[in-house]
């Protein structure tokens, strides 16, 4: 790192261990519980009401039950404690959850448009009645599992790709309902392709931007709402600063954001001041304006950047 000073300090305390979804166990616990429960229920109701649109959403509650297991795997390695070799542990396998739930939700929706085609092309009779029950049984089970969710979505991207899966089965129930009564009400039976149809359209676009975030996570994008113009602003207003280069600043997993920086400080200040007061100005200025915590600081005199190894620029 050269001759400056490194310093990684946490504004307020130590930095925390556990991950966002760690607090939400217990729920996505439930909630995987009720979804094994209910696909099991609309798989059978599917079969007795022929109803694509319902076996639909029973196959795409057999993802989410796949989803719901891998987040709460994730959660279980993202929080074992660090080692010697893997400094941040395995923060990182809720991010890779949440991919993997991508890859389901993309993978469930295009089979659900692909089956509806067919349905256009060879028509069933779906029996109106029965599909609404079951339909019925499904989207309460939903509601109960999005209640559980609700709050730990903004906070956790696992967590948010098991909350869109339960969310994504919510709104296949109440198509399926509308297209049930469709069916009992007139006997239009293209309202069943139709649902299944509007339900493969509902999952893609809310993937997708599951899908973005998690690959700017990967590709150690800034974390989100982290102006990194603003960053470079505020450290070069402080007094005494004279430069600031290699500044970056990434995500481990949702809620653990990470900042480092080389900070050219002028020498008359370094010895005024001392570098503790300048590393406490640095982590006031990060931790009230930013919400990044867990931030580096390399501080170096003037004409020190130009005795630094190439790679460090």
């Amino acid at each position: 790192m050269g001759a400056g000073h490194d310093h990684g300090h946490t504004h307020g305390g130590p930095v925390p261990t556990g991950t966002a979804a760690n607090a939400y166990k217990v729920r996505l616990r439930i909630a995987l519980s009720i979804t094994l429960s209910v696909m099991v229920v609309e798989i059978v109701g599917g079969i007795v009401a022929d109803s694509l649109a319902l076996i639909a959403d029973a196959a795409h509650m057999a993802t989410d039950a796949v989803g719901l297991a891998m987040a709460l795997l994730a959660i279980h390695f993202a929080n074992r404690p660090p080692s010697g070799n893997r400094t941040f542990g395995f923060a990182r396998a809720e991010i890779l959850a949440a991919l993997a739930n991508c890859l389901l939700l993309l993978g469930v929706g295009g089979y659900v448009l692909f089956e509806a085609v067919q349905r256009f092309i060879e028509p069933a009779e779906t029996k109106g009645g029965v599909a609404i029950v079951f339909a019925l049984v499904g989207l309460v089970a939903n509601m109960v599992s999005l209640s559980l969710l609700v709050k730990g979505q903004k906070e956790s991207l696992n967590v948010r790709g098991a909350y869109l899966e339960v969310l994504a089965d919510a709104l296949g129930s109440v198509t399926v309902l509308v297209a049930a009564g469709i069916i009992l009400a007139t006997g239009w039976q293209a309202a069943d392709p139709i649902a299944s149809l509007v339900i493969g359209l509902m999952i893609v676009p809310r993937t997708l931007k599951l899908l973005r975030e998690t690959l700017d996570v990967l590709l150690e994008a800034a974390p989100k709402g982290v102006d990194m113009a603003e960053v470079r602003a505020h450290i070069l207003a402080l007094p005494g600063v004279e430069d600031i280069h290699d500044l970056h600043a990434w995500t481990i997993t949702s809620g653990m954001p990470v900042l480092s920086a080389h900070v050219v400080v002028a020498q008359e200040v370094l010895d005024s001041v001392g570098h503790e007061k300048l590393l406490h100005d640095l982590q006031g200025c990060l931790g009230d304006h930013f919400d990044v915590e867990h931030c580096t600081f390399q501080l170096e005199p003037s004409g020190h950047a130009a005795h630094e190894a190439k790679l460090c620029h």
